[in-house]
């Protein structure tokens, strides 16, 4: 984008698709967490056994794994939010920097 029509109105940056693959990553991990929360029978749940007392403990240690899991992607998440927030500043800025020298050179 030019000020005033000057420079190049052509040359922009389309974040779009990266932000799309961001979401599809979230989507996909909400999607797995929810798939480990379906419990799943045993080694000897083929065999029509099952033993409560031991499923209880695996249930509860898996719940901890699950949410463990949950926590560590959300945070994950939201360190990638704020490393591409600091990238787009920082691309900004160079912007910013490059035009200012431009407008430097030209008064010389």
């Amino acid at each position: 984008m030019g000020l005033f029509g000057l420079g190049k109105k052509d040359n922009f940056v389309d974040l779009t698709e990266r932000y799309k693959k961001q979401k599809e990553k979230i989507e996909n991990i909400q999607e797995e967490s929810k798939e480990e929360q379906v419990q799943s029978p045993g080694i000897f749940g083929m065999f029509g056994g099952t033993n409560q007392p031991a499923a209880t403990e695996e249930n509860s240690n898996g719940e901890e794994i699950v949410e463990r899991k949950r926590k560590l992607a959300k945070r994950l998440m939201d360190m990638t939010d704020k490393i591409e927030d600091l990238s787009n500043q920082i691309y900004h800025l160079q912007q910013r920097v490059e035009i200012l020298e431009n407008r430097n050179k030209g008064d010389y």
